[in-house]
């Protein structure tokens, strides 16, 4: 079994996802944001205030050669701007999660936990600028993604049953 590697926009629900692929699978998890945090041991959003977003990027380079020289048989959630690594590919099957950014945006304002969710994505602060990045980062997430599953008004469970067999279909 080869690593799947999610990519997608923050908030796209590639936590959500892999929470059901674990369920459906024998995949272990990991997720790029977690590892981070607990190298620094502070969270992203102090990382961002405090650092600055190319040191941020700079531990995403970290883990991303740690990812892809010790872990393998792993489900692999990222950050949104992960799918930048050089390695990514290496690292193993890459699966781009995708939705309009209205749905996005709307998925998270309706989650029972929505004001900690906008509070942990710190590039989400001005939604003008949040969108413009969408619409830069969606031809690059699509150019490196082996595998699509459009998320949008699916369940967890849905994309994680769809996205297992593609991977299956891919390998």
């Amino acid at each position: 079994m080869k690593n799947i590697v999610l990519i997608g926009f923050m908030g796209v629900g590639k936590g959500s996802v892999a929470r059901e692929i674990i369920k459906l699978s024998d995949y272990m998890s990991v997720d790029t944001d977690d590892l981070i945090e607990s190298m620094e041991n502070r969270v992203i959003k102090k990382i961002f205030e405090q650092s600055g977003e190319a040191y941020f990027r700079n531990l995403e380079k970290r883990v991303s050669l740690w990812l892809g020289q010790n872990v393998t048989n792993t489900l692999i959630s990222t950050g949104g701007g992960f799918y930048k690594q050089d390695n990514l590919k290496e690292i193993g099957i890459v699966v781009f999660l995708n939705s309009p950014f209205e749905k996005i945006l709307k998925r998270i304002k309706n989650h029972p936990n929505a004001v900690k969710k906008l509070k942990k994505r710190p590039l989400l602060k001005d939604l003008k600028k949040a969108k413009e990045l969408y619409y830069e980062r969606l031809p690059q997430y699509t150019a490196v993604a082996d595998i699509t599953i459009d998320v949008t008004d699916k369940s967890a469970l849905d994309c994680a049953k769809e996205l297992l067999l593609k991977v299956k279909q891919y390998a």
